[in-house]
């Protein structure tokens, strides 16, 4: 039975992102259908093999030494803040992205992660079949971040025409920073964030090659990475320690705001209709998790969750996750977790946006005008590799 229900969710993602298609001849079926077969052998890989147990064992140890040394720093400097058995999400989840965000400094200072991005990036072209720079933007988008990927790109932004741009911003928007990893894997098994690390990276080319199917010219398939100035190894360590601690800051302050507009607009509603405004919303989105694969007792549930990612953010989707996962099957929280693990949500667009206009005004201009479609692809990334993941588990 999952398997038709997986069939029937790979049809309307597919067609909800051919509905959306701008030019429907040229999209290339060939590497779209290698693409899913791929995400389906790694997604089985990363979940129901010893490899993949042992692969993903270490990585969540890595991750989790890291918070340990992070936390040796948070407690320097907070120490007795908190009572002795508390957590409080901040200290334990947020500041440690200072330190995690450093250790992508090193990497970059030391030209490290710029031959590994630029590594997986050709490898991923020969599959995609799009050009070099959306490659390269899709694996430099997974590790420094959504805003971030465009500063190495600067020298590009002006020259590209509009689909290739949505393609570059989709593939941000459908991923997460590596800095931030650490702290969804205090909140959802590190298996799924891994399991859809991966795969959304390969879901972000197929969506892209359905909505915005595009031929690059030879003579145009060229990477021009954007070199950093040249600092001293104390200066960027500095930079990265101050920006680290600004994401922390600024994810803190939009959690305040958003948890706190949803329980007074769940209030309200409760109140005057007798339900919750997620609830409400939990409805609507309950097809779209039926289709995902999730059990349909459990659809209104996981769809809240859902919707709530979409319009707040995944940190506040993963904070009422936790609140709830007891009462979903294993299964449903697999396939839930994977799908809150990208940036698809509405404040993305502003981010995304911006980072551009700050680099560009015009190509800025350009991402806000087609900011709606943007969100509307990666959410189907994020659907997508949910359905994928939903065959294996």
């Amino acid at each position: 039975m999952k398997y038709i229900i997986a069939i029937i969710g790979l049809l309307v993602v597919f067609g909800l992102a051919f509905l959306a298609s701008n030019n429907r001849k040229q999209i290339k079926w060939k590497p779209i259908f290698l693409m899913i077969v791929i995400q389906v052998i790694l997604s089985a890989l990363l979940l129901n093999t010893t490899f993949g147990l042992v692969l993903i064992k270490g990585f969540a140890e890595v991750f989790s030494k890291l918070l340990e040394y992070a936390g040796s720093g948070v407690s320097f400097v907070f120490g007795g803040l908190a009572n002795k058995g508390e957590a409080p999400f901040f200290l334990t989840v947020l500041l440690p992205i200072v330190f995690i965000s450093v250790l992508i400094g090193i990497f970059q200072y030391l030209k490290i992660l710029p031959f590994i991005m630029k590594a997986i990036g050709l490898a991923l072209s020969k599959v995609n079949g799009m050009g070099k720079l959306e490659s390269y933007n899709a694996v430099a988008s997974a590790i420094v971040g959504q805003s971030e990927v465009f500063i190495t790109v600067k020298k590009q932004l002006g020259l590209l025409p509009a689909n290739r741009l949505y393609t570059l911003c989709a593939s941000a928007m459908s991923t997460v920073s590596m800095s931030i990893v650490g702290a969804y894997m205090t909140m959802i098994e590190p298996k799924y964030v891994v399991t859809a690390l991966v795969i959304n990276l390969f879901g972000g080319f197929i969506i892209t090659s359905i909505i915005n199917p595009y031929l690059v010219n030879p003579s145009e398939d060229i990477l021009v990475i954007q070199e950093v100035e040249k600092q001293s190894f104390f200066e960027m360590l500095g930079e990265y320690i101050i920006d680290g601690f600004k994401v922390a800051v600024i994810v803190g302050a939009m959690l305040i705001g958003f948890v706190a507009l949803i329980a007074g607009i769940n209030n309200i509603f409760d109140l005057i209709f007798g339900i919750s405004f997620q609830e409400i919303l939990g409805y609507v989105f309950s097809p779209l998790a039926f289709i995902m694969g999730v059990p349909f007792s459990e659809t209104v549930r996981a769809g809240g969750i859902m919707a709530t990612k979409l319009v707040t953010n995944e940190f506040v989707a993963m904070m009422d996750l936790t609140k709830i996962q007891s009462s979903f099957s294993p299964r449903t929280l697999g396939i839930i977790s994977v799908f809150l693990v990208s940036f698809a949500n509405f404040s993305s667009i502003g981010i995304v946006a911006g980072a551009v206009k700050s680099l560009n005004e015009k190509q800025g201009n350009t991402v806000a005008r087609f900011g709606l479609k943007l969100l509307y692809g990666a959410t189907l990334v994020s659907v997508l590799s949910s359905v994928i993941v939903s065959v294996v588990l």
